[in-house]
This record gives C-alpha cells, structure tokens and sequence, in this order.
C-alpha cells in the first residue's frame, strides 16, 4: 500500500514540463520482498515518467549500525548494486552511488547545511537516540537527506539545482525525509515528495517480522526452488480453514492470508488474481492449492532475477555509477 505527501505540485509541474529526479535509498538486504518491491516500483516510476533515478546505497550506515567492518560494508554495497541493476534500470537515466565512494564536494557541503539546521535535541526526538549511541548514527540523519537536493549532484543536474525531487520510500524512512522537508525551505530549496510504502508482511503473518535473523521469516533472491517450496509450505501463514470441510463450507479469511496477499504484490494477472481470490474466499479452492500457485510464481521471479543477476559483471556494474560521473537524459 502506497501513501502520497505533497506529490501534487511535483506532479502538476510534470505536466507543464518540468521534470523531475527520483532520489531512492537503498539499504542492503537479502530479503526479496521488502528491498526488491521498492526497487521494482523504482523502475516502474522511471520506465512511467523517463526521468532519472538516482539510487544511495548506505553502506555508512550499515557499518554504523550492524557494526561491520568498513570493507566488508563495501562488498555488501557492490553486490546489492548488482541485485539492483538486474531488476532492469535504464543505464542513460540511472547513477547509483555508495556513501563511502561520492560523498564529499557539493554534497558534502549540503550535508553541513542540512546539519545546521537540526538541533541535537530535535534529532534525538525524531530518531530516539540515546546517551548508548556513538556519534555516528547522530550525524547519519543528513548524508541520507543531502541527495533529496539535485545540488548535491553537479555532474548530473548543473543548473538545474531548484528541481523538485520524488523520493519512493518505506515507511520507516519517513522520520529522515519529514526531517528533508522542513529544513528545505531554510537553505533554500524546494521540500521533496514522497510516495511510502508499508511493510511486507512475513511469512508467520502481519504480526511476524520480517528479517534475515529469521531465514524462514522471508523468500530470499538466493532461496532454491526447493526451498522457496518448503516456506510457503511450512511458514505462510493461511486463513484457509482447519479441515477441509470447513474450508468448502465458510471459506478462507482473505484479510489474514499470506498467500493471498503475496500473489496481490508478484502475480501479474489481475484476472486470475480475482479469481483466485473469489474462489477461495468462498471455499471452493483449498489452501494447498493457493499455496502451490505462489510457489510457482514466486519461483519464476527468483528464477528470473538470478538470471538477470548473473548477466551483471563488473563492467555493466560499472557503467551505473562510473569514477568520472555523467549526465543523467
């Protein structure tokens, strides 16, 4: 589910003209739903409007916050590059960049203007940080903010720094781009838009969570096909009855089942998305059967990103983010 703040002058703009970037936060994770949906409705927003998209991989904050070595951030950042280039970006509209490799220069210089406009005590209140938190998660809160102004980015968007930017996100990010939005007008520039989305509901459920500590909790990009198999099977929580005489009699609880509610996000039929939904909401489909058709498609997705995946190498990598920068079309 997707929630919209303040797109309306950005998209009122767009129809006189002006366009406008796609600032995209990305941070690293195996986990194929929550990162690659958001990354997938990326693509989709820049394939609708051809505008260019520019991705941050944090890998600075996953060394500050999972306390990880410098290096091993980096790898992380490099292989996530990878995943994220396979679900199809336009390479002529598309810089992706690591904290550890670009910040500095204009963006750096929008970080320290950013940073003078937040108190210690309005990021503690925002953020929850505690007297326990070392200084880094402290001044984190701008690198991810400096990228929402075209600004930072001089080699792609040179005069053209008053643009509105479209910030997709998750829910949780909100906290930084609230932050954005009230400190833009001050160094003078224009306030982002954002589209959020909800969290992923885990396989136990929407009152499981989702994470790489539980591996059953989620399909990753490297599951098999027999693993992705044995997780719907086992762990995807059904609203389908306890017998199967029950089941045809009062039906599933399409509210509460995972299945249901994974096909709604990765089958691409709408009609036979409805059908499925009609059917075994009225109990005239059975939980096995739900189950096994998510297994296919969910099959086919990992599939399919592994083999794009795996057409990734270092050079096409490279071309996404290259040392000497480059104008976005």
């Amino acid at each position: 589910m997707l929630e919209t703040v303040k797109c309306y002058i950005l998209f009122e703009e767009f129809s006189a003209g002006v366009y406008f970037p796609l600032h995209c936060w990305v941070r690293y994770c195996e986990g194929f739903e929550n990162n690659f949906l958001n990354i997938y409705i990326y693509r989709y927003l820049q394939d609708a409007f051809k505008v260019p998209l520019v991705i941050q991989l944090t890998d600075d904050e996953k060394c500050m916050w999972k306390n990880l070595s410098v290096e091993e951030s980096q790898r992380l950042a490099r292989e996530n590059a990878k995943d994220i280039i396979a679900c199809g970006f336009d390479v002529s509209r598309t810089f992706i960049f690591s904290d550890f490799d670009y910040v500095g220069g204009e963006f750096y210089k929008n970080m320290v203007r950013i940073a003078k406009c937040v108190t210690y005590n309005k990021v503690v209140g925002i953020f929850g940080f505690s007297g326990e938190d070392h200084i880094g998660k402290v001044s984190f809160p701008p690198v991810q903010a400096a990228p929402s102004f075209p600004s930072s980015f001089p080699h792609l968007f040179s005069g053209k720094e008053n643009l509105r930017c479209l910030i997709p996100c998750a829910i949780d990010q909100d906290p930084y781009f609230r932050m954005t939005r009230d400190v833009a007008p001050r160094i003078g520039y224009n306030k982002p838009s954002l589209i959020e989305s909800t969290f992923f509901p885990a396989l136990q459920g929407e009152g499981g969570k989702m994470g790489a500590s539980d591996p059953n909790s989620a399909i990753f990009v490297t599951d098999t096909a027999k693993e992705i198999k044995n997780k719907i099977n086992k762990f995807a929580f059904s609203g389908g009855k306890d017998t199967i005489e029950n089941q045809r009699k009062y039906g599933a609880d399409l509210e509460v089942d995972i299945p249901v509610k994974y096909l709604g996000f990765f089958l691409d039929d709408d009609v036979e998305l409805e059908h499925i939904r009609t059917e075994y909401g009225a109990g005239r489909m059975l939980t096995g059967e739900v189950k096994q058709r998510l297994i296919q498609v969910l099959t086919e997705v990992v599939e399919r990103h592994r083999k794009a995946r795996a057409a990734v190498t270092d050079e096409v990598s490279d071309s996404f983010h290259p040392a000497d920068g480059k104008a976005l079309n």
